[in-house]
């Protein structure tokens, strides 16, 4: 692949619902481009974008991949966005290295989750857009009823650039209103042709809604349209290419990606309406970073692959200056300083090589030690940090279990692979529970993390529900004494103590003191008083947690001068502290979170009615978009464990939460005493088995 000037280069993100039929329009691309001499299909697992075994198991894109073509003395990074929402982290990490996004809706139905995330993250990043109306082919499209939809959405921004020719199964070309000229057919056998007749009046409608948009990128351009002038190709094109990169104009193409019709137009609207990474500087602050091959290097990683053959592979955009194998570079997180090894361009799971990577265009890098996802590499002359990516927090959660012994050792260095290429799964170990859990966006998100593990490093793993941290303390103040004697024929063990407990408001965690007087209990013993009552304590009293905001004063007590000890007087505290709860009464804490569950305003009292099932207590809510309510609530944590899929089922994905540590409380008596049956079944197996 030869090399080319920023203002050559295109990046662009291919995105929208999954389904959408967005890696068979990559294919259809590739097939233009001929960089391919047949289409690939996903129901046949021979797509180029989806290459991974899984993604060809499942049928469905797991992994943004990188695709460059050239087209017509352009180069084009596509990058084909995963669409189903668990896989949602790689359109964060992609917004930030391209400089549009293609949003492609099936003709069938309305705009769905997939699409409002990737419109919402264009936005939120200022990227230039491109809709793109897929399977138009299909019995049941409505093209009609899609641009409804989307100007109902989104007003006057988006602007036809096309008629459809033909309709559902007759649909066989689209009519272009820049060039007034039909393009029927695929993108091999493409002919150009006048439009008919019979759409000459919809054409004439269409043309001039486009000529209004156009005139109101540049300035010039709408006087003259305001003079009553009629703007030239050329103009029109211009006018476009302008409000396109301001964000003012969302052009709207229909095609369809599995006959052809419509790509080879997507293809020249990319590279003559999306602004080059010349034309649009990424920013870092309020700073703007031109494009500039000659610069200091600057670079930015976008997403991670880590594999235990290949080892890691970095995905970078080249922000600034110019990227050469054995450049030597620092990372601004960490400070470290690396080496560049192997530079290729991907192509799915193909590495076209290269020495040299300039400005503006995307790369690989394999083997670097210390960088991942999100960090900015840089001239160690010119150390320069760009924003790290905001991923989505994880919303799911469960508990892995290794199979064997060999599974246990190789688990920890194979999640923690997994970790370093995807930002939105998390582990942590619950030293509490002994249970290692995953966090992530869904459970099909944690199978295939599951099945990663499996599949790369070997690892076999059992799932469970993670276990809820609940606690135990004690509902009054209480006094008991604790006496341990033991003669076994030589030297006896003896201890007596005597403490008096209360609790301690929520969060107060653990107190001890000590009242001793007239040596009564000698005081080298205390200590050992109070790590028998800790050991109570750590192990729970009724349901095997722990015993938290508790005081407990020894305040009286015995010894013997022969067979005192230590353990004698460890044992008489944990005696003790049993007693004096079994007095004061044990209650069982519950964590509680505070909840905020966003939603389309048509979902919100099927959500409250949701919460309320779940015992939570609404604390507020509030608009905080067009049509979207923000629902703040405190839920008991134990409700919330499918919580991710059951909004996801209630709100038709489009509602979307998150949740944090709030408080301990008392929990309902009832569900205590669940609990509490639970743990003595537990126990009663255990003693039997």
């Amino acid at each position: 692949m030869k090399e080319y000037a920023p203002e050559k280069i295109r990046n662009v993100a291919i995105v929208g619902h999954g389904g959408a039929g967005k890696t068979t329009l990559v294919e259809q691309m590739l097939y233009a481009a001929g960089v391919t001499n047949r289409l690939g299909s996903v129901e046949q697992g021979t797509t180029v974008s989806d290459f991974d075994s899984q993604e060809i198991s499942r049928k469905i894109s797991l992994n943004a991949s990188v695709i460059p073509i050239e087209w017509k003395d352009h180069k084009i990074n596509i990058i084909d966005v995963p669409g189903y929402p668990d896989f949602i982290g790689d359109l964060y990490g992609v917004a930030r290295v391209v400089e549009a996004m293609i949003l492609v809706a099936p003709a069938q139905a309305g705009l769905e989750v997939g699409f409002d995330n990737a419109w919402e993250v264009a936005e939120k990043e200022g990227l230039a857009k491109i809709i793109f109306i897929n399977k138009m082919e299909r019995e049941n499209a409505d093209y009609s009823g899609a641009m409804k939809s989307l100007d109902e959405r989104f007003g006057v921004r988006v602007v036809p650039l096309v008629l459809p020719v033909g309709a559902q199964l007759n649909f066989r070309g689209v009519l272009d209103l820049v060039d007034k000229k039909v393009h029927e057919g695929g993108v091999k056998d493409e002919k150009i042709l006048e439009p008919p007749a019979e759409m000459a009046g919809e054409m004439e409608a269409a043309a001039s809604r486009m000529m209004d948009a156009a005139a109101e990128g540049d300035d010039e351009l709408m006087m003259k349209y305001l003079e009553g002038e009629k703007l030239t190709e050329e103009e029109v094109i211009h006018g476009l290419e302008v409000g396109v990169a301001s964000g003012k104009v969302v052009p709207v193409l229909c095609g369809s990606a599995a006959t052809g019709v419509g790509v080879t137009l997507l293809l020249d609207r990319i590279v003559g309406a999306i602004p080059s990474p010349a034309e649009k500087p990424k920013r870092s602050g309020e700073e703007e970073i031109a494009a500039d091959p000659n610069a200091p290097f600057l670079g930015f990683v976008f997403k991670t692959t880590a594999d235990p053959y290949v080892g890691k592979i970095n995905y970078l955009r080249v922000i600034q200056g110019t990227l050469t194998p054995e450049l030597a570079v620092k990372n601004a997180r960490t400070g470290d300083s690396e080496r560049m090894g192997t530079v290729f361009f991907p192509r799915g799971k193909e590495q076209l090589p290269t020495t040299k990577v300039i400005a503006g265009d995307i790369c690989a890098v394999a083997k670097l030690q210390h960088t991942r996802t999100g960090d900015t590499l840089c001239d160690a002359k010119n150390v320069r940090a760009l924003a790290p990516i905001e991923f989505p927090e994880p919303i799911y959660r469960i508990a892995i279990v290794p199979k064997t012994k060999a599974d246990e050792d190789k688990l920890g260095q194979a999640v923690a692979r997994i970790v370093d290429e995807d930002p939105t799964f998390r582990h942590t170990r619950n030293v509490e529970s002994a249970q290692d859990i995953i966090e992530g966006m869904g459970d099909i998100h944690l199978d295939v993390a599951i099945e990663k593990l499996r599949e790369k490093f070997g690892v076999n793993v059992d799932t469970a529900e993670a276990q809820i941290p609940y606690r135990e303390t004690l509902m009054k103040p209480a006094q008991a004494q604790g006496k341990y004697k033991k003669q076994t024929g030589g030297r006896g063990q003896y201890g007596d103590c005597w403490i008096e407990v209360e609790p301690l408001p929520r969060g107060g965690g653990f107190e001890f003191g000590e009242r001793i007087v007239g040596g009564a209990i000698p005081k080298n013993y205390i200590p050992a008083i109070e790590k028998g009552v800790r050991e109570v304590m750590e192990k729970g009293l009724v349901s095997g947690h722990p015993v938290v905001d508790v005081k407990v004063v020894v305040y009286d007590g015995s010894y013997h001068e022969v067979d005192s000890s230590e353990q004698a007087f460890k044992m008489a505290g944990a005696l003790a502290f049993r007693a004096a709860a079994e007095k004061a009464g044990v209650t069982i804490l519950e964590p509680i979170l505070d909840v905020e569950v966003t939603v389309p305003e048509e979902f919100t009292g099927d959500v409250m009615g949701d919460l309320n099932t779940r015992r939570g207590r609404p604390v507020g809510m509030e608009m905080t978009g067009p049509g979207v309510q923000t629902i703040k609530a405190q839920v008991p944590m134990a409700t919330m464990a499918k919580y991710a899929l059951d909004l996801r089922s209630i709100t038709k994905g489009r509602g979307r939460f998150r949740a944090q540590f709030s408080h301990y409380e008392e929990m309902p008596m009832n569900e205590q005493q669940a609990l509490i049956q639970e743990y003595e079944r537990r126990r009663q197996a255990e003693s039997e088995g």
